[in-house]
């Protein structure tokens, strides 16, 4: 069960005690910084094997070749056809939904001759390629399947490569589902940093990309931002956090919910609840959301008194 730190701003020390909280900033670990460094610098060296022997040590899967990381077509409408009818319909709903508002943020390429017949304009060509990491370790999002392919398909992306961890083997249908779904044209079942440093970089089987997407955790943010002009990128995301400022009077459950939207995501996620009333409903929301969750580093509930 995670533990929720209460801090009282009535406390001598309490505007110190917030500082240090906010303060916290893993992706500055030089640990992290050397192990990602060194990862991506095998890969580049030995590309396949390495990427096998990371797979082996962080997702428990020996293989013999990258045949057996790689799902076919096959595999992923299989898995559109395993789960739920009711699941599935959400997923093709929310990716029409996804589709019709890609549509309308696709960029025309533009040309119009001056005055001095010097012609002028924009065009807009898109990648060959995209890379798309979706987790699959503690946490799995088909959500970030459709958010990233489905409008990497609607610019006119000829290739999209998407990676997966699937530790000791344990694959997420709704994952795969969501990845047939979107028209995903290859699936690799390998993470990490490791997983990024084969798309960008890529190896004997996992092909280059031009920009990678998608969200992972420390490791991959940080290899993220090591292969950044090399290959593009969206981001450097996380670790996730939320403040909630409560009245007392607001329904508990949606509070809870609230700081869970972030909670979930990771060990490091950070969901704060600020409220001046200590003794009735900002406690029993702060239970709530500590039994929703209890993976997130830190629930901290600064009461004014």
């Amino acid at each position: 069960m995670a533990l929720i730190r209460r801090l009282n701003a009535n406390s001598a020390d309490f505007s110190q005690q917030l500082d240090a909280l906010l303060a916290w900033e893993s992706v500055s670990d030089s640990a992290v910084l050397t192990a990602v460094h060194d990862i991506i610098s095998d890969v580049v060296a030995r590309g396949d094997e390495a990427v096998m022997e990371y797979t082996q040590r962080f997702d428990g899967l020996s293989v013999s070749g990258m045949s057996e990381l790689e799902l076919s077509v096959d595999e992923l409408q299989a898995a559109l056809e395993r789960i739920d009818p009711a699941q599935r319909q959400a997923l093709e709903q929310a990716a029409e939904r996804i589709r019709r508002y890609a549509e309308q943020q696709k960029m025309p390429s533009w040309q119009f001759e001056d005055e001095h017949g010097s012609l002028l304009g924009q065009k807009v060509t898109p990648l060959d390629r995209a890379g798309l990491y979706v987790p699959g370790g503690k946490a799995s999002y088909p959500s970030s399947v459709l958010m990233n392919a489905i409008p990497a398909k609607v610019a006119g992306v000829a290739e999209l490569i998407m990676v997966v961890p699937t530790p000791q083997g344990e694959r997420n249908d709704m994952v795969l589902a969501a990845a047939a779904i979107a028209g995903v044209d290859r699936v690799f079942t390998v993470g990490g940093a490791q997983a990024i440093a084969a798309l960008a970089y890529g190896t004997q089987t996992i092909p280059a990309v031009d920009k990678i997407t998608g969200p992972g955790n420390i490791f991959v943010a940080t290899a993220k931002r090591q292969v950044f002009g090399k290959v593009g990128i969206d981001m450097i995301a996380g670790p996730s956090e939320i403040l909630v400022v409560c009245d007392g009077k607001t329904d508990p459950d949606w509070i809870a919910m609230d700081l869970f939207s972030q909670a979930e995501h990771d060990e490091d996620a950070q969901a704060i609840l600020i409220s001046h009333d200590a003794a009735s409903r900002s406690r029993r929301s702060q239970r709530r959301a500590a039994a929703a969750h209890t993976r997130a580093r830190t629930h901290c509930a600064a009461i004014p008194q």
